[in-house]
């Protein structure tokens, strides 16, 4: 449940950004910050989780989270202006950061590891269904009721989830609080570079990108000071971060992969529903409906992707198949057209997010198979943040590649507009006549017929744009296959016990 609100917060904010904007009187790019300054927070957190959970004692920082996360939601919508909504989405993804870590660190450590394919599918529920639920719940919420009751509907799980921990779970004691001695150097390091970082690819293209000089001021500051917290944390006696976690091949390997998972997951989640919206004129609560199937079919699909671990299917296999199929889905993607109906959308997504259940689970049990249990603190922070950052930067990159691709697309497409081509001349006369024989008059006729020809334009400009991202990000999904069927010897996954103490 505490992962489901967080991961759900991702996703929830972006059907109901216009209501938003005009809701607080501001304008739909400034908007954008209650979704960026949600992921620079929740980036920069996940990072130092495993450093916060030896402080405090992970349930306690478990519970700390939890409460801060309902608290800030509620003051979410309550905010009245842009900037209280950012600092409130700020404090949000402050706390939220830490219940991710956490909770995979609960399921390594409770769990023997002949039973974290189990644990790790209902995991899978709520980490992969909530970001494709997000903008189904946000549009419904939105179009019903109002943009405030899309943070609203976290207190009463927020609520109950902190009753059920503070009951039912107990730390081991190997987990409990202790001494520990705050890295003032590796937080702030990590705080301003990721932080940099992000901003430096939201804002980018709003800013002209290197043009600016806030763009460049920043992404001197993010790849300094990552360069710099990465040397920190190597040599420094008493990090916040163990990065030895990445000397193990299995960890190493599984961490990137579940990057480009967390990348194809929230850059189609925004972007799917963003053409709906956009481009084919849906509802906020329409385009959100694109995503409950693909939902549905994750959840159907689980179960049979941990019979086949059952049965001794090698992990890499179904993590290479997950990410082949996941490629060709989301090249069948770039199919997009004129007429394409919601039946249709439906579909691709459907076929975009089956994979997953290919994915997730397997990755998750190839990642943590041989890693130390004194590591999986650690593990966990680094895992979940490599995960949602490299999907924030996918959703604010995925945006600047629609712009620039509109853009060049517009310029080769309106190359074949002029007037003189008889094509586009018997066009504008045929429109022409069409609203002449509804009653136009000739003038208005004539401005009509150039006003819907413009919108066919745009339409198709728009969408050769899209298809152009879905290819992208399906050349990236076909370049992770051959780093599977290296990544894992060929056996089966109970036979990861060993390596786990």
């Amino acid at each position: 449940m505490a992962a489901f609100m967080e991961v759900l917060d991702t996703t929830i904010v972006n059907v109901a950004l216009p209501h938003i904007a005009g809701a607080l009187g501001s304008s739909y790019d400034d908007a954008t910050w209650a979704l960026t300054s949600y992921l620079v927070a929740n980036g920069i957190v996940l990072t130092i989780s495993g450093w916060l959970s030896r402080l405090f004692g992970r349930k306690r920082y478990f519970l700390i989270c939890i409460i801060g996360f309902t608290a800030m939601s509620f003051m979410c919508g309550l905010s009245t202006s842009l900037p209280m909504l950012i600092i409130f989405r700020l404090a949000q993804g402050f706390f939220g950061g830490g219940l991710q870590p956490c909770q995979q660190s609960i399921i390594l450590d409770i769990f023997p590891p002949s039973q974290r394919g189990a644990a790790f599918s209902l995991t899978a529920i709520a980490t992969i269904v909530a970001p494709v639920l997000g903008p189904l719940l946000g549009g419904w919420l939105t179009d019903n009721f109002s943009w405030r009751w899309i943070f609203y509907v976290n207190v009463p799980f927020g609520i109950i989830t902190t009753i059920l921990v503070a009951i039912l779970l107990e730390d081991p004691p190997w987990e409990r609080s202790r001494r520990e001695r705050i890295d003032v150097v590796g937080i702030s390091l990590i705080s301003i570079g990721l932080g940099c970082l992000e901003i430096m690819t939201d804002r980018g293209e709003d800013l002209d990108w290197f043009a600016s000089p806030f763009i460049r001021l920043m992404a001197i500051m993010g790849v300094g000071c990552t360069v710099a917290a990465i040397i920190w944390l190597l040599k420094a006696k008493h990090p916040l971060l163990q990065l030895r976690v990445l000397k193990n091949r299995n960890f190493a390997l599984g961490t990137l992969m579940i990057g480009v998972v967390g990348m194809v997951l929230y850059a189609s989640a925004v972007i799917v529903p963003q053409f709906a919206q956009q481009v084919q004129g849906y509802t906020a609560t329409l385009a959100g409906e694109l995503l409950a199937p693909g939902g549905v079919a994750i959840i159907l699909l689980i179960p049979v992707v941990g019979q086949l671990m059952k049965r001794g299917v090698p992990l890499h296999y179904i993590i290479a198949f997950g990410f082949f199929t996941m490629a060709l889905s989301l090249f069948l993607a770039a199919q997009l057209y004129a007429d394409v109906d919601f039946r249709f959308l439906v579909l691709c997504r459907i076929r975009q997010t089956a994979p997953l259940a290919f994915l997730f689970v397997p990755i998750n049990m190839l990642a943590f198979s041989t890693l130390p249990r004194s590591l999986n603190a650690d593990g966990s922070a680094l895992f979940s943040m490599v995960r949602n950052y490299f999907g924030s930067q996918a959703i604010s990159l995925s945006g600047a590649l629609l712009t620039e691709s509109r853009q060049v697309h517009q310029n080769d497409v309106s190359s074949y507009m002029y007037l003189p081509r008889s094509e586009v001349h018997n066009y504008l006369v045929h429109g022409q006549k069409l609203a002449e024989a509804h009653g136009f008059a000739p003038l208005r006729a004539q401005a009509w017929s150039m006003y819907h020809l413009y919108n066919i334009f745009q339409q198709q400009v728009a969408m050769l744009a899209y298809n152009e991202v879905f290819d992208i990000l399906g050349l990236v999904a076909l370049g992770m296959v051959p780093l599977c069927l290296i990544a894992a010897p060929p056996r089966k996954p109970k036979a990861a016990p060993g390596g786990a103490h």
